[in-house]
């Protein structure tokens, strides 16, 4: 009885609205970043590369020590390197990523506010009766009563 409710709670959470957009949210965000992910590394990073005398970003680092070799040319021990080449990429892409979708959430903005514009403003209410229009009708209805 116990695992039978948990799995009816667990089914009416994992099937609420907000929880299935957030999973296509995830997914498609992933699939987003690997798409910008390519676009630095494949199309944005090679001509800057170039400009600065042909340098592939993720191969930059700072040996701190170098790696150990032994006579017979074997490496005892690697290289302690500090890989800012990498950071800079990674850097790169999270500042595309955020710039587009800052973009994104601008355009719909843009959007939700043009909507908002096309739509009618409601009616007002109308004005409530002044003390005079009161008057009037309370005669009226007194005078319709006695006919």
């Amino acid at each position: 009885m116990g695992k039978s409710n948990f799995l009816q709670e667990f089914k009416a959470f994992a099937m609420k609205g907000n929880v299935i957009d957030m999973a296509v949210g995830v997914i498609i965000g992933g699939a987003f970043g690997k798409i910008v992910s390519s676009i630095v590394a494949d199309i944005i990073m090679p001509p800057i590369g170039l400009l600065v005398g042909g340098v592939n970003f993720t191969d930059l680092k700072w040996v701190m020590k170098a790696a150990e070799v032994a006579e017979d040319g074997k490496e005892v021990a690697a290289a302690v390197t500090l890989n800012y080449g990498n950071f800079l990429q990674v850097t790169f892409d999270f500042l595309i990523i955020a710039f587009s979708i800052f973009m994104f959430i601008r355009l719909l903005t843009k959007l939700s506010k043009k909507k908002e514009e096309e739509k009618p403003a409601a009616p007002a209410p109308p004005p409530a009766p002044s003390k005079e229009e009161v008057l009037l009708t309370e005669i009226r209805d007194l005078l319709k009563e006695k006919k």
